[in-house]
């Protein structure tokens, strides 16, 4: 009777654990350093329970990201009250923050902290609820805990403020070294009162992002030139900002020695997808006399996220 019961038992939470999931997307101002980022990638691994599936590294921005997925618990009402993600967000932005100094960082992609953007999303059956409420447990512990001033963004912001208007405000587009971003050069006494965390800004940690929306697909396309300028005009005119395509948010960043890359931001991608935006840049840069690449996504499509988590959670418990 005990072993079908514990049995029971183990399939009831399993049925938890492929149903009701969340994502956490970590922006890490790191790629260069080895020790740091297994450091951090330890720090996730301590509890079985959440899972990295991915990780994308890039040298010359000098910034990773690292996916992460588990299951969300609910009380007796339906509100969520349990997910192995808090913790292991919290145990990766510790060692993220021991191990890496803002003041000393270096790359070609804008960032305001060393936990620069922590973006949940609900996945399988999960809703945009229980993913704001992971967003808001995250961010009231790493300020408090860290004393990292943090802005809520999204469905975690109680007006539902976007995430690029609160860069906007805080000077995150500015590059403040040629087209480089190098240590923290912003004022310590914060414009903008966070969310959560203390107004006066640490400049070794910086300041964090945390939000919670649908899907959101990063797609990055390189253009063949140093011409950084070009590569801001083309983004430019891609994004709705400029005219472009709708809802469509873009970035013309250097990308290495010999090329540039227009970052783009996908908050619709069922609607305007990637080849949409592919094909607006390869007109336009065709306009300037630049050739450009076929462009590729910095992260896995939400349903193979959700299989792959589901394979190594069932490979873990086997």
């Amino acid at each position: 009777m005990d072993s079908i019961s514990s049995q029971s038992s183990k399939d009831k939470k399993k049925t938890v654990m492929h149903s009701m999931l969340l994502c956490c997307k970590l922006y890490i101002s790191e790629a260069r350093n080895a020790e740091a980022l297994d450091s951090i990638e330890r720090a996730a691994k301590r509890d079985p329970e959440t899972v990295i599936v991915n990780k994308f590294e890039d040298r010359d921005y000098n910034r990773v990201c690292y996916t992460l997925v588990s299951y969300v618990v609910h009380d007796s009402t339906g509100c969520p009250i349990y997910s192995p993600l808090q913790q292991s967000v919290v145990a990766m932005a510790e060692a993220a923050y021991e191990a890496i100094n803002l003041e000393q960082h270096l790359g070609t992609h804008p960032r305001l902290g060393v936990m620069d953007d922590i973006l949940c999303h609900p996945l399988a059956r999960a809703s945009l609820d229980e993913a704001a409420w992971l967003a808001q447990k995250v961010a009231a512990e790493i300020g408090n805990r860290f004393q990292v001033p943090v802005y809520l963004y999204g469905a975690a912001n109680p007006t539902g403020k976007a995430l690029d208007t609160i860069r906007r405000e805080l000077g995150y587009f500015r590059p403040n070294n040629g087209h480089h971003w190098v240590g923290w050069t912003q004022p310590q006494v914060l414009p903008e009162k966070p969310n959560e965390g203390p107004e006066v800004v640490t400049s070794a940690r910086g300041i964090s992002m945390i939000g919670a929306r649908p899907w959101i697909a990063m797609y990055n396309i390189p253009v063949m030139s140093t011409d950084v300028s070009a590569a801001r005009r083309i983004a430019l005119m891609v994004s709705a900002r400029g005219g472009g395509l709708p809802t469509v948010q873009t970035l013309g960043l250097v990308h290495g020695e010999d090329s540039t890359e227009i970052a783009c931001m996908l908050p619709e991608p069922n609607q305007i997808g990637a080849d949409r935006v592919q094909n607006h840049v390869e007109k336009l840069a065709a306009q300037e006399r630049l050739d450009v690449e076929q462009g590729y996504f910095t992260d896995i499509p939400p349903q193979m996220i959700t299989e792959r988590y589901r394979k190594l959670i069932n490979a873990d418990s086997d």
